[in-house]
């Protein structure tokens, strides 16, 4: 018996197959995420241009977690430009904690811990733009462009491996340079200097507690706000003219 002809066609490769057409694309989300790419871009360019922060720019967590925020906000731009799928909620649920963490230690910490107080002019934009705008552009795009209830429990470790990632940087810097330069250490309970290995790492791994316990907030915040991206979505299709013709 000759089976049917279906079964005799090639399957296609999963190269093969092509992203659906008809993928909606989201330009206002695209020209909001835009927007906040350039606020989080501004703040590291402005600080670096200026060379108003000491030690070098490029060592402060600051600097180094609004520039991964501004390489996140690109690429979301890109993906609602052309219709594609929003980013992993491991990459996101790390990028919003890294801007907990700068909002959160500048606010709470730093300022009653002898860090630098801002001056004024380009000083305090960068530290405006930094602190403040944005962690609250980022905290706004979660709230309010994606879907809730996807980040998990499991995906914690993976966010700390930045701030472990950059106290090892921090600490391989300062061993490197030679005692006598002045700011080895950009934070000063970071200090080996002062505190020694066993009170730094004492005082980082208090910290990293501490961002877990965040990361777990951020995680069941996550699964118990509303679903504002859903809601704009269904209103969005509710007030879209019908189709044309029937199906096809």
């Amino acid at each position: 018996m000759t089976p049917p002809r279906t079964t005799l066609l090639p399957r296609p490769r999963a190269a093969e197959v092509l992203p659906d057409p008809a993928a909606p694309r989201r330009p206002w989300a695209a020209a909001l995420r835009a927007t906040a790419c350039g606020a989080a871009a501004a703040g590291p360019v402005i600080t670096l241009a200026t060379g108003h922060a000491a030690p070098p720019a490029l060592i402060h967590f600051t600097v180094l977690a609004n520039l991964l925020v501004a390489g996140a906000f690109a690429w979301s731009a890109v993906r609602s430009w052309r219709g594609g799928p929003p980013l992993s909620p491991r990459l996101w649920g790390g990028v919003l904690l890294l801007a907990a963490v700068t909002a959160l230690m500048h606010h709470l910490v730093l300022v009653n811990h002898g860090g630098p107080a801002p001056g004024g002019g380009w000083s305090a934009t960068a530290s405006l733009l930094l602190h403040t705008v944005t962690p609250s552009t980022v905290a706004a795009d979660w709230l309010l462009l994606t879907s809730p209830r996807t980040l998990r429990l499991a995906h914690i470790p993976l966010w700390l491996s930045a701030p472990a990632a950059y106290l090892a940087l921090v600490l391989a810097r300062g061993a490197l340079l030679s005692p006598d330069a002045g700011a080895r250490y950009p934070y000063p309970f970071l200090d080996v200097d002062t505190y020694g290995y066993a009170g730094t790492l004492t005082q980082a791994l208090a910290l990293g507690l501490l961002f877990a316990a965040l990361a777990v907030l951020i995680t069941t915040v996550d699964h118990l706000r509303p679903n504002v991206a859903g809601w704009f979505q269904h209103r969005r299709n509710r007030i879209s003219p019908p189709a044309a013709g029937g199906l096809k």
